[in-house]
Parts: structure tokens; sequence; C-alpha cells
């Protein structure tokens, strides 16, 4: 069952429809046609076993007659053939539980394929595949989410806002935050029964691809004025390398 990011994170109640068997409609699981019923077998007296003895031992096994129904037909359901179990197409709601994860498994009880002559029916398993978000990621019960901002922002400092699955949040970018930073906002990741995650968000500076003139010249001035270098090992390594050259 694929499911939506938003659907696993808040949870969700959604109609599958499911072909398999089903209890036949027109017996209604007796396998017997209608009018009719099913009669006890005299061999295993209705228990769908017998006793057997070889030598020394006693054993049981399934009644023969009856295949270990303890049940015979003789007028079976034209619909079903006697098995009282049909190939149907069915609507089930499912309630995805908050939190989900991608390839979860859930077990719907007493939805999975009849038992026989009106046995009782099995467990339906759904295979949970959860989509991607065009912003959100997830690991865990944290959210992650990579946040844009200019370099001003970065080495100044600034308080931007960013998104949540529920609306927005301030965020403080302290002032020289490098690029590739991870910053933490408690309690806005997914909400499971082990508690709430946090929303994880890395910042990284964009650098433009064009300038306008003014930018140029006010980037050009202020790389004049940096004196401090921003790699002293590799500037150590470069020379060294060249002096051995």
């Amino acid at each position: 069952m694929s499911i939506g990011f938003d659907e696993a994170v808040h949870g969700a109640t959604l109609p599958l429809q499911v072909t398999s068997p089903g209890v036949c409609n027109t017996c209604h699981g007796s396998g017997a046609k209608p009018g009719t019923s099913p009669r006890r077998c005299p061999r295993c007296d209705g228990t769908g076993f017998v006793a057997s003895n070889q030598g020394a031992f006693s054993f049981s096994e399934p009644c023969r007659d009856c295949r270990g129904t303890g049940q015979l037909i003789d007028d079976p359901c034209p619909e079903c053939g006697g098995q009282g179990i049909t190939n149907q197409t069915r609507t089930i709601n499912v309630r995805i539980p908050s939190g989900v994860r991608d390839g979860a498994k859930l077990r719907l009880s007493g939805k999975g394929t009849p038992g026989t002559r009106g046995g009782p029916a099995g467990d339906l398993f759904v295979t949970v595949h959860v989509g991607k978000h065009t912003l959100f990621g997830r690991k865990g019960d944290d959210l992650t989410l990579t946040v844009p901002i200019t370099y001003a922002e970065a080495a100044l400092g600034a308080t931007i806002r960013v998104p949540t699955l529920d609306g927005s949040v301030a965020l403080k970018v302290p002032p020289g935050t490098p690029s590739g930073r991870t910053m933490r906002v408690r309690g806005r990741g997914v909400a499971t029964k082990r508690g709430t995650g946090d929303l994880l968000v890395t910042v990284e500076v964009a650098v433009p691809q064009k300038l306008s003139h003014e930018e140029r010249e006010a980037l050009e001035k202020y790389a004049s004025t940096v004196a401090a270098d921003p790699r002293p090992q590799i500037t150590v390594a470069v020379e060294r390398g060249a002096s051995h050259g």
C-alpha cells in the first residue's frame, strides 16, 4: 500500500481494494446448496479425525471421507463448488498509525482468507510504502531539511523562518555558521508512541551563479580587505611542494 509522506507522519485511515478469497455470498460459507445443509460425517462422527491402531501404538488421522471437516455435503453450492469460498473484490479501511515507517507491515486481524466451510478467517498483512517529500527527509523519528542561506547570513548571523509539516518556525543562525552545519529544532519531528522527534535543519551557503556589477564590486572590495588565510595548512603544503620542486 503506497501512502504519502504527510499521511505516514500524521496517520490516516485509507481504503484498500483487495481481490482475494472471501466467504461465498450464495451459501454464506457452508459450502452447501441454498436450502440444504451439510450433514455430520458418520465415519468420524463429526470430529474430523479417526483413530488408527498399529501394533502397540494408537494415533488419530484426518478422516478420509470428510477430509477432516467433520461434515459431508450432498448438494454442493453451485457458486463455490462446496468450498464456501469465492474470489472477491472488497474494500477494506486500513488505519495507518502516525509515524509509520517505509516498509512497515500492518496486521489486520480477521481480514485474510476465510477458513473452509465457515471456518474463521486468517489475517491480512499490509506492507506500507511511504512516498518522498519535496522538502523533508526522515531519519528515525527526526525530520531533516536543507535550507540555503546567503554568505552574509552565515557570516553575520540571522534569524530565518523554516517550514515544518504543520507551519513554520523561527531558526537563529549564529554568526560565523559554516556551510553544512546542522541545527536541531526540538519537538518538530515525527510524533509516535515513543515520543516526538526533532527537526534537523542543515544550512548551506548559496553561491550565486551570476553577479551584477554592483555585487561584483562589493565582493572584490571585501576580498581586498580580508587578511586571514582560510586554508593555512594547505598553503604551507603547497609552499613545501614548490620548494621541493
